[in-house]
């Protein structure tokens, strides 16, 4: 069966976001006075084969903590995981 896959990366609570603050620095000058706590993060999107939704779960899970994020500063987890 053929998986489409969303999976969130974000940088752990607590560690400085030097991207989101420079975001939310920008924003202001823009007209936007009312935003805060902006945080970046990576929002990526796959499709892969596996056997049965379960399988592609662990397949993801292991994909995230290997490749897809740094597991030392970023959690992840998966939005959205369908038969496409």
């Amino acid at each position: 069966m053929r998986f489409a896959v969303e999976v969130l990366v974000t940088l752990k609570p607590g560690l400085a976001d030097p991207q989101g603050k420079a975001i939310e620095g920008a924003l202001p000058t823009l007209g936007w006075r009312n935003v805060s706590g902006v945080r970046m993060g990576k929002h990526l999107r796959l499709e892969l084969e596996a056997g049965s939704e379960s399988e592609a779960r662990t397949q993801v899970e292991e994909m995230a903590g290997r490749l897809l994020s740094n597991p030392v500063i970023e959690d992840s987890r998966i939005l959205e995981l369908r038969e496409a």
